[in-house]
């Protein structure tokens, strides 16, 4: 491919992600008035779980689109391509939406003083390549890399997937992906039995099937890479 059709290749990617954005804002005024509030007619508090969720989702949303523009200039695999797309473009529309309710509800997108990321899910146990709910590997937020909140890539992994080239990007960026997904799943099923809120609970509960069948989907791309997903 030439350099302008790449380049055109790589705003289209872009203004794609931009639309979803834009379109979420407006589905998020829609789905405000139906559900934008809890059962008792109250928008949530800060210290909520509903709130707590929108924060750290987005958060964590926000690091799978960086993954995936990041294996995009690093692969001419079209599958590998075509998945990190699907999931730019999922995750910066669900965003979105989860920054639009705070600012429908009147609440900031940080935790309140003295409440870091994932208060909301208090003694939650452990998920997955020793990170604890709380995010690092059960060390303090300076320890960690990074890695904010269940699943994420500290900032040493995504060095490695920014250096790395085909095949070998494609491997990490679907064993990164997969934690990523697996730490995803874990807070939406929080938010699906904590949130009040019916339309961020439905939220949580298509993420949670999303992220299930992109997991499959993974799985067998890295097997047919000869490669598994990190224990």
């Amino acid at each position: 491919m030439s350099t302008a059709r790449n380049r055109r290749a790589q705003w289209a990617a872009g203004s794609a992600v931009a639309l979803a954005l834009l379109f979420a804002g407006a589905a998020t005024v829609a789905s405000a008035r139906d559900g934008g509030a809890a059962p008792a007619g109250r928008p949530p508090t800060a210290e909520s779980a509903d709130a707590g969720f929108a924060r750290d989702m987005a958060v964590h949303h926000q690091q799978a689109v960086e993954m995936s523009f990041i294996v995009r200039d690093r692969t001419r695999d079209e599958d590998v391509r075509r998945l990190a797309y699907d999931i730019a473009n999922t995750q910066a529309n669900q965003r979105g939406m989860l920054l639009g309710w705070l600012e429908l509800w009147g609440l900031p997108k940080t935790a309140p003083d003295g409440k870091g990321p994932m208060a909301w899910m208090p003694d939650t146990p452990s998920t997955h390549s020793g990170h604890d709910m709380h995010g690092g590997h059960g060390t303090q937020s300076a320890d960690r890399d990074g890695a904010l909140m269940p699943g994420m890539a500290t900032r040493t992994e995504l060095r490695r997937l920014g250096e790395a080239d085909g095949e070998g990007a494609e491997v990490l960026f679907l064993q990164l992906m997969t934690d990523h997904h697996k730490g995803g799943v874990a807070m939406a099923e929080g938010c699906a039995e904590r949130c009040a809120v019916p339309v961020e609970k439905r939220l949580a509960r298509t993420m949670v099937d999303a992220q299930r069948s992109e997991l499959d989907l993974m799985s067998d791309m890295l097997a047919a890479r000869g490669a598994a997903p990190r224990p």
